[in-house]
């Protein structure tokens, strides 16, 4: 396993590509590039080079770690899910929404996409906030 560069302990936001291969890894678990590839080119096509250089790019930005004890190189994501989605619901509500974090809610909320079963989730989500004061 590669070590991270010492200038990569501050991880940046990943972009949207980026997340697209994060979304794989984290489904399908460890994988090599062809895989990643052939899975993002499943939703639309992208080329095997751009989405290697994309992959080193995650290594160099500490998004990704790389396995390269075996021929083909297997690539992980450094972090799980829960943290990479909150360090860019962070990015998000500081940036588009002043760091209003009710902004943010009431936005997401206001656009008609939730379920039934999913507002009753954060029905339950608020009310034991409150309990924990």
């Amino acid at each position: 396993m590669e070590k991270n560069h010492p200038q990569d302990n501050k991880r940046t936001e990943p972009t949207k590509s980026e997340l697209e291969i994060l979304q794989v890894l984290w489904q399908c678990g460890p994988s090599t590039v062809r895989y990643v590839n052939e899975k993002l080119n499943e939703q639309r096509e992208v080329n095997y080079s751009s989405t290697l250089k994309l992959m080193q790019i995650m290594i160099d930005k500490g998004l990704l770690q790389r396995d390269v004890d075996d021929r083909s190189h297997v690539y992980r994501p450094a972090d799980n899910p829960e943290k990479v989605q909150n360090q860019v619901v962070k990015g998000l509500r500081d940036l588009a929404f002043g760091g209003s974090t009710s902004s943010l809610v009431m936005r997401a909320l206001g656009s008609g996409s939730a379920t039934p079963d999913e507002l009753e989730e954060i029905k339950r989500l608020i009310e034991d906030m409150q309990k924990k004061g």
